[in-house]
C-alpha cells in the first residue's frame, strides 16, 4: 500500500476528516491550520473548506509550557562555536579541514540571493521542495562562517534567508510525503533560527516572525504525523519518517521556547507508537550491543539517514540537558554500532557481515540483511562518535573508523555518494570533533540473561581499552574468579556455568596501564525457579496470594470464585472480568515456563488464558483459539515486540472445553514449546524474542486481551505457575500430575 493510500484508508475525504483534523487542532495548533493539514495530505480540497469553518470561531493558539531553555542550544552551543573558533584559527586538524570544506561550498557564496516560495510541495505534482532545502543549506553555511570566522557579512545573509522565507512561507503541500518535507526540513530550519538568535542585528520582530512560521507551518505536520489515528498502520512508515518529524519538533520547540512541544517529542522518542521511538528504530538488539536497525532489511542509504536523524535528536536533546544519547542502555549507540559495521569493509575488502533477525511490520517481512546502497556514507558519524568516545569514554570502534572514513565531513549536498543530498546539514567535522575526553574508568551497561542454561554477556568498553575479562562469582559481589580474558570485539561472552544455579557477573578492562575496577554486576539464574504460584484457593475477597514467596500478589477485576480442580479455582465471566498481576512480572526474564489448569467453556474466538504486555505493540499471549477462520481453531502461543512478526507457537487444535485441561508453555534459548494435558502440542525451534525484550509490562492478565475487540475468558483458572527457565517434558508431566 502507498503511503497515501494509507492515509486516506484512515481517514477517507468527506466531513469526518474534517472534525478529526479541526478536533486536533483545537488542542494543539493555531486558528486556521487544519485546513493546511487536509491541504498537505493529499486528502482533497473538498475538506479543506469544513475544516476551516469548523476553526473559525477557534481563538488563538493554545498556551504553550514554558521552561529555561540554553539558547543557542539545538545542534550547537556557544561553546561549540567557541571550541571551532579556537581551533581553526590555530589551523588545527581536522577542524581546519571541515572549515575549508564548508567555504569551499557554493551555498556560502554572497552573491547568493534567497528564493522564498509561498508554498512549498513535495510529493504527488508540481514539486519545488528543492528550492527551500537549498536556501536552508545556504543559510545554515553563512550561520557557520559567521559564528567561526565573526564576518558579519555571513550574519546578514542568513538573517535574510530566514527574514524572508518567514514573511513568503505560508504552506507545505504534497501527498503524504509532505511530511518528510515538515520533518527535515523542519529541524534544519529551526537550527538555522537557533543559531542566528545571538546576533544582535536580527531583531526581535523578525525572530518572533521566524518562529511563527516554524510553528504555524512545520509543527502542526509534525505533531499530526507523529499523533496520526493509525493504530493498526503504526507501523507502516520506516523509522526515519517518524525520526525528521521528532527532530522538527523537538527543535521547533526548543526554538520557541515551548516545553510541551520538546517534552511530547522526548516521550515519543522513549515511549511512542510508532517506528521513530527508539526501542522500535533499533528493532532487536543482538550479543555485543550490536542493535538491528529498523531498516537494515530495507537498504543501508536509509539506515544511515535514521542514525543521522537520531543523532540529531540526541544531540539537541543533550544540549538541553536530556540524555537521550545513553537512554536504555545507550541504545542509540547500539544501532549505530551495527549500521556502522556492516557499512565498513574488512581488510580483506569484504564487509563486515552482522546478525539479522527477521523483522516483519504491517507491510513487509524482511528475513535478510539487505546490501543496497551498502558502504555509502553521510555525514552523521563525527557526531556520534564524538559524543561516546570524547565525551563519554566510551568505546565505539565502528562508529570511529567510518567518522574517520568521512573525514571531513560536508554538507550542502557536497558529501559523497548515496549521502542523500541535503538530509543533513553536514559539516560534522567541524561542528563535532572534539579533543579526546576521559576514558570511562571501568566497563559499563553490563547485561546478561539466561539461553538454555548458558548466561550471554554483553557490555559497553573503555575508549583507551585493549582487551576486556570477564569473571564470575557464585554470591553477589564476589569473590570472582576470571573466566576469559582477551575479550576485543565483539563485547560479549556466552558462559557455560559449571551447575545450574544463580551466578554473578562482571567485566573489567585491560589497559596498558594495567587492569580496571569491575564494573557493574550482572545476576543470571540458570537454574528452574517457581516466580509465582496463584493456587487461588482463598475462595473470597479481591486478591489472590502469590504462594512462591515473591509477593507478586494478583488482584480480581469482576471475576469470581468456584469450584476448582484443587480447592478454589478463579471464574472468568467471558464479558469484561480477569485477573491482573504485578507490573513488570517478566521483565528481567528470558527462559520460562507458564503452566495451568483451565477450564473453558469453548465459545470464544481469541479469548486469553493470559496476556502479559503493554499494548497491542508488546505482548506475549496464550489463547485456547486462535482465529478459526485461518487457522481452524487452534491453542496459539505468541509473541511479539512490533505487533507484527509474532513468534508463535500453534497446536493443530483448539483446547478441549467444557473439562479441566493441563496446558504450559516453555521457552529454552530459541525453543519454544506448547504442552496440553502433559503432551508437547506444538514447537518452534527459531525463536529469537523473549520476555525480557517487551521490556516494561503494566498490563499483565489472566482472562484478557490487550486487543480491547477481543472476547473474555468465559470458563475458570487453577493453580497458575510461572517458572524462571524451562520444565523438561518430563517435569511438565510431573507438574501436571502432582
Amino acid at each position: 500500500m502507498s503511503d497515501k493510500n494509507v492515509w486516506t484508508a484512515v481517514w477517507p475525504k468527506g466531513s469526518d476528516v474534517a472534525a478529526d483534523v479541526a478536533s486536533v487542532s483545537r488542542r494543539h495548533f493555531v486558528k486556521g491550520i487544519g485546513a493546511t493539514l487536509v491541504a498537505g495530505y493529499g486528502l482533497g480540497g473538498n475538506v479543506a473548506a469544513g475544516v476551516a469553518a469548523s476553526l473559525a470561531a477557534t481563538p488563538g493558539q493554545v498556551p504553550a509550557g514554558t521552561a529555561k531553555f540554553t539558547h543557542p542550544g539545538l545542534l550547537h552551543t556557544e561553546a561549540d562555536f567557541l571550541r571551532m573558533r579556537s581551533k581553526v584559527g590555530a589551523h588545527a586538524s581536522p577542524w581546519i579541514d571541515g572549515w575549508e570544506v564548508l567555504v569551499a561550498n557554493g551555498h556560502t557564496k554572497l552573491t547568493n540571493e534567497p528564493n522564498p516560495q509561498p508554498v512549498i510541495r513535495r510529493g504527488g505534482g508540481n514539486e519545488n521542495y528543492w528550492i527551500l532545502y537549498n536556501d536552508i543549506a545556504a543559510a545554515y553555511g553563512d550561520a557557520l562562517r559567521w559564528k567561526v570566522s565573526d564576518d558579519p557579512r555571513y550574519a546578514i545573509k542568513a538573517v535574510e534567508y530566514l527574514d524572508r522565507w518567514a514573511s513568503t512561507l505560508t504552506a507545505l503541500e504534497g501527498n503524504s510525503n509532505v511530511a518528510l518535507a515538515a520533518g527535515i526540513y523542519g529541524y534544519q530550519f529551526a537550527n538555522v533560527g537557533e543559531i542566528m538568535r545571538s546576533y544582535s542585528g536580527w531583531s526581535a520582530a523578525g525572530l518572533a516572525a521566524f518562529q511563527k512560521m516554524m510553528r504555524n507551518v512545520f509543527y502542526p505536520i509534525n505533531y499530526s504525523f507523529l499523533h496520526r489515528p493509525v493504530d493498526v498502520k503504526r507501523t507502516h512508515y520506516w523509522a526515519n519518517w517518524e525520526l525528521c518529524n521528532l527532530a522538527s519538533m523537538l527543535a521547533i520547540g526548543v526554538l520557541c521556547d515551548d516545553a510541551d512541544i520538546v517534552n511530547d517529542a522526548v516521550e515519543y522518542f522513549k515511549n511512542g507508537a510508532g517506528n521513530g521511538s527508539i526501542g522500535k528504530a533499533v528493532y532487536f538488539v543482538h550479543p555485543g550491543n550490536l542493535g538491528q536497525w529498523q531498516e537494515a532489511g530495507r537498504d543501508q542509504g536509509h539506515t544511515m539517514l535514521g542514525i543521522a536523524l537520531a543523532g540529531a535528536i540526541c544531540e539537541m536533546a543533550w544540549n538541553q540537558g536530556i540524555d537521550l544519547y545513553g537512554y536504555d542502555n545507550n541504545r542509540f549507540l547500539a544501532g549505530a554500532e551495527y549500521v556502522a559495521k556492516s557499512n565498513l569493509k574488512q581488510p580483506d575488502g569484504a564487509f563486515y557481515t552482522v546478525p539479522f533477525a527477521t523483522y516483519q511490520n504491517c507491510d513487509v517481512t524482511q528475513t535478510v540483511f539487505s546490501t543496497g546502497s551498502q558502504g555509502g556514507g553521510r555525514p552523521c558519524w563525527a557526531l556520534v562518535a564524538n559524543h561516546y568516545i570524547n565525551r563519554r569514554g566510551l568505546a565505539a570502534p565502528y562508529s570511529r573508523r567510518f567518522a574517520e572514513q568521512m573525514t571531513p565531513e560536508g554538507g550542502g549536498g557536497n558529501y559523497g555518494p548515496n549521502s542523500g543530498g541535503f538530509d543533513q546539514l553536514g559539516y560534522g567535522t567541524l561542528t563535532c570533533t572534539r579533543d579526546p575526553g576521559t576514558p570511562a574508568p571501568t566497563p559499563t551497561g553490563l547485561t546478561a540473561y539466561a539461553s538454555a542454561g548458558k548466561a550471554v554477556l554483553s557490555w559497553w568498553g573503555c575508549s583507551d581499552a585493549v582487551s576486556y575479562n570477564v569473571k564470575r562469582a557464585s554470591n553477589a559481589g564476589g569473590p570472582y574468579t576470571t573466566i576469559k580474558r582477551g575479550i576485543t570485539d565483539l563485547l560479549t561472552y556466552t558462559d557455560t556455568p559449571p551447575a545450574a544455579g544463580p551466578y554473578f557477573y562482571a567485566v573489567t578492562a585491560q589497559r596498558s596501564s594495567g587492569e580496571s575496577a569491575l564494573s557493574n554486576q550482572a545476576k543470571v539464574i540458570t537454574a528452574v525457579q517457581l516466580l509465582a504460584h496463584l493456587s487461588f484457593d482463598e475462595g473470597s475477597g479481591p486478591a489472590a496470594a502469590d504462594s512462591s514467596g515473591n509477593g507478586h500478589t494478583a488482584t480480581l477485576n469482576g471475576a469470581t470464585w468456584a469450584t476448582g480442580r484443587h480447592g478454589h479455582a478463579v471464574s472468568l465471566n467471558g464479558t469484561g472480568a480477569y485477573v491482573a498481576l504485578p507490573d513488570d512480572l517478566l521483565s528481567d526474564v528470558s527462559d520460562f515456563t507458564i503452566a495451568a489448569w483451565v477450564f473453558w467453556d469453548g465459545s470464544q474466538n481469541w479469548a486469553r488464558i493470559f496476556d502479559f504486555g503493554a499494548g497491542i505493540g508488546r505482548y506475549m499471549m496464550l489463547t485456547p483459539s486462535a482465529d478459526r477462520r485461518s487457522n481452524n481453531g487452534a491453542v496459539r502461543f505468541s509473541l511479539t515486540v512490533n505487533g507484527f512478526g509474532d513468534q508463535m507457537i500453534d497446536a493443530a487444535a483448539e483446547l478441549p472445553s467444557k473439562r479441566w485441561v493441563h496446558v504450559a508453555v516453555t521457552l529454552s534459548g530459541s525453543t519454544g514449546t506448547l504442552y496440553v494435558d502433559g503432551a508437547p502440542a506444538g514447537s518452534n525451534a527459531r525463536m529469537f524474542l523473549a520476555p525480557f525484550r517487551l521490556g516494561s509490562t503494566t498490563q499483565n492478565w489472566l482472562g484478557k486481551s490487550q486487543y480491547a475487540a477481543d472476547a473474555g475468558f468465559n470458563g475458570l483458572i487453577d493453580d497458575f505457575r510461572v517458572y524462571r527457565g524451562a520444565l523438561s517434558a518430563a517435569q511438565v508431566v510431573s507438574l501436571m500430575d502432582s
